[in-house]
């Protein structure tokens, strides 16, 4: 998958994205239209977790820290999750040990070592089998703009740092839709780390009444101790590979190289051994997500792990009596 444009996070639109402009009108009718459809009611109540843009916001984290709260709350929840860059299309549960990420994706992969975990192409199916196998609640994973099922709760996440970006619909700027209808569509909105540009989508949803939950991405202790003071190299294929950089930054970590591929990148051994050359060259540690590690672990030398540090990130809520409330709302327990 390539990387979004540069121009997309400028914060005033660019001649080129001016230009685009009137494809993104068109683009953002047709999925609003889409956004507004009936659903099916399944029985179950579906949470949605989504976003407003294309590319990475912390959909993922968020729906893993979301489902450990349904758990905690004696829920049984399932994450529905399209599957992107698998070949099944489902619906099928992922099993870790018998699924790759070749198989169902790197992001379902990750989520069922947290949750049970259903994929599928088509969400109605998946929805189905999610209740046949038992589930309680459907957590729906990057669900805003897909009409298929009805949704008792909508939770849009936001970064902080890129917000909406330069306010223009794809492919003109990264909205799938115009910010201020496609808010009317959420319940909630999560902002994920601060920023001028979060603060502006929060502000929007304020003036709509909406709730706003500040949250931040916490790396694990392990990965911070062997980050603080360290040369690395920063491998990632995520959505906004500069946030991990970030991330690396603030546990204390020099970055020395960075190895930035497109969202979802399905790696090959030349990645592995360039991402190692560029280590040994500073004497440095290669780091990476866990997201990254799905696909990488098959291929990272046995005697090269000593080299590598994998960097999982925990979603953590600023005032977590809020996000509880809205859960409680769905009155599911039985």
């Amino acid at each position: 998958m390539l990387r979004a444009p540069r121009f997309w996070w400028r914060e005033k639109p660019t001649l080129l994205a001016r230009l685009l402009q009137p494809f993104g009108f068109l683009y953002g009718r047709i999925t609003l239209r889409r956004m507004r459809q009936l659903g099916t009611d399944i029985g179950l109540p579906v949470l949605c977790i989504g976003n407003f843009i294309a590319g990475g916001a912390g959909k993922t984290p968020t729906a893993i820290a979301i489902a450990r709260l349904l758990k905690e709350r004696g829920e049984k929840p399932f994450v529905l999750m399209r599957g992107y860059g698998g070949r099944l299309a489902g619906p099928v549960e992922v099993d870790p040990d018998r699924h790759c990420a070749a198989d169902v994706g790197d992001e379902p992969l990750l989520m069922a070592r947290h949750a049970r975990t259903v994929i599928a192409r088509d969400r109605l199916a998946g929805a189905r089998l999610a209740r046949g196998l038992g589930a309680g609640i459907v957590v729906m994973d990057d669900g805003l703009q897909n009409p298929s099922l009805v949704k008792r709760l909508k939770l849009a996440v936001v970064d902080g740092a890129s917000g909406a970006g330069n306010g223009l619909c794809l492919p003109a700027g990264p909205l799938r839709a115009p910010l201020a209808e496609q808010m009317n569509e959420a319940d909630a909105l999560i902002v994920i780390g601060q920023g001028a540009s979060g603060e502006q989508v929060a502000a929007a949803a304020r003036a709509q009444k909406k709730p706003v939950i500040a949250a931040m991405l916490k790396p694990a202790d392990a990965a911070v101790a062997r980050l603080r003071g360290a040369k690395v190299v920063a491998l990632s294929g995520i959505g906004r590979p500069e946030k991990f950089a970030a991330t690396l930054r603030e546990a204390g970590a020099s970055v020395v190289a960075e190895q930035a591929h497109g969202d979802h990148h399905a790696y090959g051994q030349a990645d592995v051994a360039t991402a190692l050359a560029a280590a040994r060259e500073h004497s440095a540690l290669v780091a990476t997500t866990e997201k990254d590690w799905t696909k990488l672990a098959p291929l990272w030398p046995e005697d090269e792990h000593g080299s590598l540090v994998v960097v999982p990130v925990t979603l953590v809520f600023a005032e977590p009596a809020t996000i509880e409330g809205l859960l409680a709302s769905l009155g599911t327990r039985r």
